[in-house]
């Protein structure tokens, strides 16, 4: 079988960059360690640090050659509670704590929630977890001013620590003034892909796509809805059709829920945005011991390995590679995990377990039965022409047993596709004719390393040339060793 890079995986790693490795040196180390694509979290650093790093990734880009996705993270609207007196205080286990709209510095019986769209939507038994769900409490009763509660788990409680509100709806734009301005910083800096971050319903992905539409710069920038909030799961169908893209974030995700619920629900998460043909990233705390150890626990890398088993498109690093101090080696681990799981000989039926369905699209026809060759003939890799992505995507939801090489005249394109499951995107120059397109893509798939002379590939592209949507074309072509002679690009 053919390889998709020098890799040998097709699953993506996402890296977030930040103080332990944002540098240019350290971003290279990254790229040549495993690492598909880079993560930017607008929630810490200024935009002079944030412009100063994508400009690296950009540099390192260039010099090796091959495109990579910038994923701008926005921080989303966090609930934080205020200050206290002391700079912490402890609520008793048992006792009472009341959360109010007094500015004043808070103590041991009370602190200021300032957020008062919280007031008027609690009611009676619903939960507020504070600081990542280390303590619990549980509302007695809730009016406009002040919200009385009984400390389930107590402990100590300190200045801006979150909140979360699991059991409601919280009516809290999507996206903040902050986020707002994060995103047209993202946008002018030719981000790849925004996060929107604590999505709860549908509308919170039509507004900022609309936001998004106003944008001079926006046109092939994708949206990435994270789901990190039990609301979504009610909506998640209608949340995956109007995304890009979706992340499942198990931080925040788990907090709100149980333990137990979270695995079947990234499982489902996944599988339906895989049937939809978008990605789906699985990500937080994949190897969160890596963050101070050369080495991750046993139940770290089978988590790693199930998002792969489960055909995810990608799966992420947080502060593993941004603060960790074993970034370099965060990245290797996972990619060796990746490749050891697609060398499995029963992995390939393993990630069909999820049944995806072709729509009635001559498209979609052809993009099933590009993998059903693969499946079938003996090709080395399937070859796909496309201006806006959406043949590529196609192609990688069949998850086919071949490595993708996608062709596309769209470096911005080619950068989004670092993400898609089995692809390896080259930037090309336009193609005019059927006869150029075999030829160019037989030089570039013996240059890519997708076969040897005698090996066969599968080529998909809609014709005429140039028109959006109008994949309509499958070929069977074989390498000859001459291609690289005839021809220059």
């Amino acid at each position: 079988m053919a390889r998709l890079d020098p890799r040998g995986r097709k699953v993506k790693i996402l890296a977030t960059l930040g103080p332990a490795s944002r540098s240019p040196e350290m971003i290279e180390k990254l790229l040549r360690a495993g690492a598909d694509a880079f993560r930017v979290n607008m929630s810490h650093g200024d935009h002079a640090t944030h412009a100063e790093t994508i400009a690296s990734i950009r540099a390192v880009e260039k010099s090796l050659g091959r495109p990579v996705a910038v994923l701008c993270d926005l921080q989303g609207p966090k609930l934080r509670v205020g200050q206290f007196r002391d700079g912490k205080a402890v609520i008793r286990h048992s006792g009472h704590f009341v959360f109010d709209r007094d500015p004043a510095p808070g103590d041991e019986n009370r602190v200021c929630l300032p957020h008062p769209e919280l007031f008027g939507i609690l009611r009676k038994g619903q939960r507020l977890l504070v600081d990542d769900g280390k303590l619990r409490l549980v509302v007695i009763e809730a009016d406009a001013d002040r919200i009385l509660c009984s400390a389930e788990v107590g402990g100590v409680i300190s200045d801006r620590k979150g909140v979360n509100v699991p059991d409601a709806v919280v009516p809290v734009p999507a996206m903040t003034d902050k986020d707002r301005r994060d995103m047209a910083f993202a946008l002018d800096q030719g981000a790849d892909w925004i996060a929107l971050s604590f999505v709860q319903r549908p509308e919170d992905v039509a507004e900022a796509r609309k936001l998004m539409a106003s944008h001079n710069h926006a046109s092939t920038t994708a949206l990435m809805a994270k789901i990190e909030k039990p609301a979504a799961i009610q909506k998640i169908d209608e949340i995956i059709e109007l995304a890009d893209g979706i992340m499942v974030a198990r931080g925040d995700l788990g907090v709100e829920l149980n333990p137990e619920e979270v695995p079947p629900l990234q499982k489902r998460i996944v599988a339906a945005t895989r049937r939809s043909g978008k990605p789906v990233v699985v990500a937080t705390q994949m190897l969160e011991s890596m963050i101070e150890s050369p080495a991750p626990t046993r139940a770290e890398v089978s988590d790693v390995a199930n998002a792969v088993y489960d055909g995810a498109d990608a799966v992420m690093l947080s502060a593993e590679t941004a603060s960790g101090a074993w970034p370099v080696e965060a990245v290797t681990i996972m990619h060796r995990i990746a490749a050891q799981v697609e060398a499995d000989p029963g992995f390939h039926d393993r990630i069909h377990f999820t049944e995806v369905r072709p729509d009635a699209t001559t498209a979609d026809a052809l993009a099933q039965a590009s993998a059903t060759i693969a499946q079938t003939v003996a090709v080395s890799g399937i070859i796909v022409f496309t201006g806006s992505g959406s043949t590529a995507r196609r192609v990688a939801r069949e998850r086919p047993s071949v490595p993708v090489l996608v062709l596309t005249p769209s470096q911005r394109i080619a950068r989004r596709l670092a993400l898609l499951w089995g692809t390896s995107a080259v930037h090309t120059r336009d193609i005019g004719s059927f006869e150029e397109m075999i030829a160019k893509g037989k030089r570039m798939a013996l240059r890519q390393g997708f076969g040897a002379a005698g090996s066969k590939l599968v080529a998909l592209a809609g014709v005429p040339f140039g028109t959006p949507g109008s994949t309509n074309l499958l070929h069977v072509v074989t390498l000859s060793g001459d291609e690289l002679k005839k021809h220059g690009d």
